[in-house]
């Protein structure tokens, strides 16, 4: 992408905020990240810089500490022209409007161009599929893109087709109304079969690249079931998340000891080992978003997805039984 220039903002709707206490220990745009997961810190922080975030009516600095009765405004800038080329992509479509569409997305598949994948992502797919309906809200890479999945995670995703869309979307993912179904199946027998991970993700101190549980990380909670265990070999289990952390399944079931099948970041060593007893060699990762469900931007009835279970998954679940 050449060209890029910062758009003016107030193209879009704002969304605003009142702040409830102060918060003199956390700076405006780590508070505004908290509200709003969507965004990275370091996009709101431009944001702030460009005069897209007003508090009280007035320009400040991405460092200010919000106080108490303080109102915050964000105007994200308006969509910067795309330059992405539209791709012809086979879409498994699990729902789809004028207002969003859902895809059942297949392991492998990037979500959106970042370092090492400037093509062949879901946004290129997006492009031609939608033929420029899309919110411009995430940006000239970004645009429809709510939520992600990791590029070895299949199922679930949802985008939004216009701004309104996405900013409905975005709020229920942030207050945590979006219910995230997985199932995943892991090294070892997990015991108990029941349970609830909470535990704080932040960057690894330093493995810079990896995610993990870190006493002053944010908070992270995993609820699991185990649906079947193959013996003390593997498990597997349905996970609902509760919060949206960067690989949040990987990094906690990592933390109790039992990574995930087939993880070549977080569980290579217990996944070499299993290898060797079963013959068999996952080519991901074994999760998936099996079900996602939320309230219709405009509508406001709830819409269930699921997205049935991958072949990959489905053999290897065959081989442990």
């Amino acid at each position: 992408m050449n060209g890029e220039h910062d758009d003016e903002c107030g193209m879009n709707e704002p969304s605003s905020f009142t702040v409830e206490t102060s918060a003199l220990a956390s700076r405006l745009d780590a508070w505004l990240h908290e509200r709003m997961p969507d965004f990275s810190r370091g996009t709101i922080a431009r944001w702030i810089q460009e005069g897209c975030v007003l508090v009280d009516d007035k320009k400040v600095k991405p460092s200010m500490k919000p106080k108490a009765g303080q109102r915050i405004e964000v105007t994200p800038p308006a969509a910067r022209s795309l330059e992405l080329i539209p791709e012809v992509m086979t879409l498994d479509v699990l729902f789809e409007d004028e207002h969003l569409i859902a895809i059942n997305k297949p392991p492998g598949l990037v979500v959106h161009p970042a370092a090492g994948h400037s093509n062949g992502t879901l946004v290129h797919a997006l492009l031609h599929h939608c033929a420029g309906q899309l919110s411009g809200i995430g940006g000239v890479a970004r645009p429809g893109i709510v939520h992600r999945l990791d590029q070895d995670t299949s199922g679930c995703i949802v985008m939004a087709k216009n701004d309104t869309a996405h900013q409905s979307l975005a709020e229920q993912f942030a207050n945590r109304s979006v219910r995230k179904v997985y199932l995943a199946v892991v090294c070892g027998g997990v015991q108990p079969v029941k349970g609830t991970i909470d535990a704080p993700i932040a960057r690894h101190p330093s493995q810079r690249k990896l995610m993990a549980v870190v006493e002053r990380g944010r908070q992270a909670i995993t609820d699991y079931e185990v649906m079947q265990h193959f013996g003390d070999h593997a498990t597997s289990v349905k996970v609902v998340l509760h919060t949206g952390r960067t690989h949040q399944i990987r990094v906690h079931f990592k933390h109790l000891g039992y990574p995930l099948l087939g993880d070549e970041t977080y569980g290579s060593k217990a996944t070499y080992r299993l290898v060797k007893v079963l013959g068999f060699q996952p080519k991901r990762q074994l999760l998936h978003a099996w079900n996602l469900s939320f309230t219709h931007p405009a509508t406001r009835q709830r819409v269930e997805l699921e997205a049935p279970i991958p072949e990959d998954i489905d053999e290897a679940l065959k081989k442990l039984r």
